[in-house]
């Protein structure tokens, strides 16, 4: 038999450090709705695995959100991305238990933090709390649902956390939410990839895709019934989704596991992370084809830069090696967090050739070997730095999951045709964007930029749809620097162009009947910087929703008695230094 156990299996205490519920402790924290669910915990996200579970409130806000257990709220977060309008409360069990993307906060929550907003005078605010100031009991309403933050409809975030680690929970798999499914998880197909070890790099094979057939529910084999063809090294991708009743959504898979020969070689599972470790999703999966694709696609091997607390068995890293020149018995299981299983059995020979893969290691080989001045390696444990006419890219340690050859310089490209925007720089090249990145790099451009404009220049990189998308930066002595945690293509730019703010009221019109006064707002290319707002002179508190491209500020009848007349001016700023101020008045 091949040498396939290298090493000693390595069980490892991601899952098992993580603390156990009783279900029986946690009231479901949002009443009214049919308990469906659009998203659950640990699906691949770009550059992050989900970190809590997402309740459908039934297409519509202001569901009463209520605290699962007994405890008092100890943080209150208010801005405009991520989890939008937040509420946590800390409970005696040593957990905080999470609620996002709320509309509104209960009435003397909500109090609290208007108060603060307008002494602070910010439109975002973090407030952190003792268990005196707001004690809640299990069930006790504390928040009406909402869309918030970046929420792409109306629905619930729901998370509960360790305090002493800020691990966040598998609940669905602990069974504090529950959910109806009866459905095993859908397997796509699953591809294999060669790997070979040149110069302390690890190159890799394009995947090889295999069809696979189903022959009952939750039971897979190859579909032309064919043993697959390995290489003396190598290891398995699988493509992989979960679906649940009475849902269209798609699901992550909480398990992926494979034994050869009945021996268990690697197993994955996700109980919880930290949030340090939520990027690390774009080495669990395999990143160029988990960029576009719609299900999972689970690498199941390890990369050296990878944590390891990802995976409860591990062999090898997860490497399928072939010694022996035999046929062995493959099973892959995929589970669901409400523990249903599907399998894929197959068997494994050697024959696999990719001639192209072959000449790619033979060809790195005599380049190390000819000491060829122009290979560069960014080897993951020490910090890289290279420029190229007037590019220069400087990567930290730690930022790659593995060692690679470096390439980059003239993309020999034109910038994308905005007319909004000038390209003052050509088209960089920096690696491929289908390599990612773990800390974010510096790429500093030089390009010759008018005084007056200065102000206003950035680095903007070039999307999969061919459009350009900023990046950021400053210019400083000669040169347009940004940080980014992605390669790709990359130019400096100018943006001269302020947003648009657009009322969505007449002007001097009477807003008696209104509770709040809103404006559109828009910007060409660089986003939404700053933003503020003044009533007769005044500073008010803004809600601001970028994916909405809506501010809002919600009048305060004591400061506004009925039948007056007011002066409101709102600045707004995009990140490229663009201002645009609009007057107005109108009757409270």
């Amino acid at each position: 038999m091949r040498k396939i156990l290298t090493t000693a299996l390595l069980a490892l205490t991601f899952g098992a450090n993580a603390q156990t519920l009783n279900p029986d402790n946690y009231e479901y924290p949002v009443r009214n709705v049919a308990g469906l669910c659009s998203s659950n915990f640990g699906e691949m996200r770009p550059d992050h695995f989900h970190s809590g579970v997402d309740i459908k409130t039934d297409g519509v806000e202001g569901k009463p959100v209520v605290a699962v257990a007994d405890g008092y709220i100890s943080r209150i977060v208010v801005q405009p991305s991520g989890y939008g309008q937040a509420l946590y409360v800390t409970h005696p069990d040593g957990t905080t238990s999470v609620y996002g993307h709320l509309s509104r906060f209960r009435s003397d929550i909500d109090s609290l933090v208007r108060t603060e907003r307008y002494r602070r005078q910010r439109n975002s605010v973090d407030l952190f709390l003792n268990e005196e100031e707001y004690p809640v009991r299990r069930g006790e309403t504390i928040a009406l649902s909402g869309n918030t933050g970046n929420s792409f409809g109306p629905h619930l975030h729901f998370e509960i956390r360790e305090i002493a680690t800020q691990r966040t929970l598998n609940l669905i798999a602990q069974g504090v939410i529950r959910v109806a499914d009866t459905q095993k998880p859908i397997v796509n197909s699953i591809y294999y990839v060669a790997v070979d070890s040149v110069g302390g790099m690890t190159l890799h094979s394009k995947p090889r895709r295999t069809a696979l057939h189903r022959t009952a529910p939750g039971h897979y084999v190859p579909a032309d019934g064919k043993p697959v063809k390995v290489a003396p090294a190598g290891y398995f991708i699988l493509d992989v989704t979960d679906r649940k009743d009475n849902v269209w959504n798609r699901f992550g898979v909480y398990r992926v596991s494979e034994s050869i020969d009945g021996k268990p070689v690697f197993e994955y599972r996700m109980d919880g992370f930290t949030f340090d470790a939520s990027r690390y999703c774009n080495a669990v999966s395999y990143y160029p084809m988990q960029l576009t694709a719609r299900s999972e696609m689970i690498r199941l091997a390890c990369l050296e830069g990878n944590r390891r607390d990802f995976y409860t068995v591990l062999d090898d890293n997860g490497l399928v090696r072939m010694a022996d020149g035999g046929r062995h018995t493959v099973r892959i299981e995929a589970e669901d967090d409400c523990h249903n299983i599907s399998a894929i059995e197959f068997e494994i020979e050697p024959g696999f050739a990719d001639a192209e893969f072959t000449a790619a290691a033979d060809d790195m080989r005599r380049r190390i070997a000819d000491g060829d001045p122009s290979l560069l390696v960014i080897n993951r444990t020490r910090p890289f730095t290279t420029q190229c006419g007037d590019i220069e890219v400087t990567i930290p340690e730690g930022s790659l999951y593995e060692s690679v050859p470096f390439h980059g310089g003239p993309a020999g490209v034109a910038a994308p045709a905005d007319s909004t925007i000038m390209a003052i720089s050509p088209v960089y090249e920096v690696m491929d964007s289908d390599t990612p990145l773990q800390k974010s790099m510096n790429i500093s451009i030089r390009a010759f930029v008018p005084y007056d404009i200065r102000p206003h220049v950035a680095l903007a990189t070039i999307t999969a749809k061919g459009r350009p998308a900023y990046v950021g930066g400053k210019y400083d002595n000669g040169a347009i620097t940004a940080r980014t945690r992605r390669f790709g293509c990359y130019y400096a730019v100018a943006d001269t162009v302020a947003p648009t703010v657009v009322p969505r009221f007449i002007n001097g019109s009477d807003m008696r009947g209104n509770k709040e006064i809103s404006f559109d707002v828009d910007d060409n290319f660089s986003g939404i910087g700053e933003y503020s707002m003044f009533i007769d002179g005044e500073w008010v508190p803004v809600d601001y929703s970028p994916i909405k491209g809506r501010m809002t500020h919600s009048f305060d009848h004591l400061r506004y008695p009925r039948g007056t007349r007011h002066t409101v001016v709102i600045n707004v700023t995009d990140n490229c230094g663009n201002r645009t101020v609009w007057r107005g008045e109108f009757t409270r």
